[in-house]
């Protein structure tokens, strides 16, 4: 489909004209996906997406449709991921033990959660806890949106309209999200920055930190748990 739009030629089409950027959505998503996903499938559900963008935009909302459009691009792609998870279970299980292990570190102690703590009170290696940081880096989209619905409702965003109630919904839990990100370590705080604000890739990344493209990994995957474990601690607050 992105083909046939470029055949198009011309710029007078919103569609035409912002077709490039669900590919360079598409691009960056893959990133963060297994081989098995494939680009193509990505970008055809994108442009599904920037078509129900062009829809339904309504320029009195403020918004640009540039910023309406990438919002509904990626959330046309991850409705297309969202029906198979590739994820093993004992993968999620391990997850959800990480996630519980620093929770529990960090309202004990009431500083951040070190590697070598949290994979002592999981009784395991350094080098299993990294890679476990690393699948979570690697198996799942996480991002404001995804950890948002995973905390509400167990799945991936879908990229259909809210209702006013979710909006405030989404609002407050937005802010409480901020609020876990600025409380990062610094390090993994500047990896997520790096990642989600520059659009940049863990070799990217790493080249600017001087560490290693795995290292950041790391430090992606154990910011996103240490997220999860400290916005599950908020959910049981509501």
């Amino acid at each position: 489909m992105y083909a046939e739009v470029e055949k198009l030629g011309g710029d007078s089409d919103p569609i035409i004209r912002h077709a490039s950027l669900v590919k360079r959505i598409a691009y960056h998503l893959l990133n963060r996906l297994p081989p098995t996903v494939q680009v193509d499938d990505l970008i055809q559900a994108g442009m599904v997406g920037l078509l129900e963008a062009s829809s339904n935009f309504d320029p009195e909302m403020g918004a640009s449709f540039e910023t309406f459009a990438g919002i509904r691009i990626r959330g046309a792609m991850i409705d297309e991921i969202r029906r198979s998870d590739w994820t093993p279970r004992s993968v999620h299980r391990k997850f959800r033990e990480v996630t519980e292990a620093i929770r529990r570190i960090e309202n004990e102690t009431g500083a951040d959660a070190r590697d070598a703590d949290v994979a002592a009170a999981l009784g395991i290696g350094l080098s299993e806890y990294h890679q476990i940081l690393i699948d979570s880096s690697s198996s799942r989209i996480y991002s404001i949106d995804t950890m948002e619905s995973e905390s509400q409702e167990g799945a991936l965003p879908s990229s259909s309209s809210e209702t006013p109630d979710e909006a405030l919904t989404s609002d407050e839990y937005q802010s409480q999200l901020a609020e876990a990100i600025r409380h990062l370590p610094e390090k993994e705080q500047l990896v997520m920055s790096l990642y989600y604000d520059d659009e940049l890739n863990f070799r990217e990344i790493g080249e600017i930190l001087d560490v290693t493209e795995s290292r950041i990994c790391q430090l992606h995957g154990q910011a996103l748990l240490r997220i999860k474990s400290r916005m599950s601690e908020w959910s049981r607050q509501e």
